[in-house]
């Protein structure tokens, strides 16, 4: 996602982790990867200073993890402040199986972007023949990137998923900034 939203011209990516809410002992039961220092933890106010944000997150049975969901929880200041309306979103994933919910994930995920007034930038099939692929598996879908990680965490992304999560992130990056910089305004479509 950082390499292809860093290869638009004039973005700047940053990553960020949401606080954990669950205790090391707990974590190390589940074989959890440990935290990534070198990405701080996020704190509500920063969402609101981002020009778009991409959520990606773990499911758990078919939905965003506790910790995500713990952490727009903490974003109800911004929603009575109206502070991320309009600002563009989207979604990538990991599952730990095929049927693990990478769809119904972004299903459920879009509400908290609809009780904000954010903006939900889909991958869609832009990325062409890269998303029919039947020949290996693969995780991803229009709503977006996601791998599988195995049941026991252990499967690393395929470069097809990686591919995707690239493009992904450039996609995204240039609509972000489009927005952003107030891009060619169109007449709106209205179907009835």
């Amino acid at each position: 996602m950082k390499k292809g939203a860093d290869s638009v011209d004039g973005v700047e990516a940053t990553i960020w982790r949401v606080p954990e809410t669950l205790p090391e002992e707990v974590l190390g039961k589940m074989q959890a990867a440990p935290k990534r220092d070198d990405h701080p933890v996020i704190t509500a106010r920063q969402l609101a200073e981002a020009d778009g944000v991409l959520f990606g997150f773990p499911t758990r049975f078919g939905m965003m993890a506790a910790q995500m969901k713990a952490f727009i929880d903490s974003t109800g200041g911004l929603w009575q402040a109206q502070a991320l309306a309009g600002k563009p979103a989207g979604f990538f994933f990991a599952t730990g199986t095929q049927g693990g919910g990478q769809e119904t994930t972004a299903l459920t995920a879009v509400t908290q972007l609809t009780h904000h007034g954010m903006l939900f930038v889909p991958v869609g099939y832009t990325f062409g023949a890269g998303m029919f692929g039947m020949d290996q598996v693969q995780g991803g879908s229009p709503y977006g990137a996601g791998t599988f990680a195995g049941a026991d965490g252990s499967r690393t992304p395929s470069e097809t998923e990686l591919a995707l999560a690239q493009h992904q992130g450039k996609y995204f990056a240039g609509v972000a900034k489009k927005l952003k910089d107030g891009g060619a305004a169109a007449a709106p479509a209205l179907a009835a």
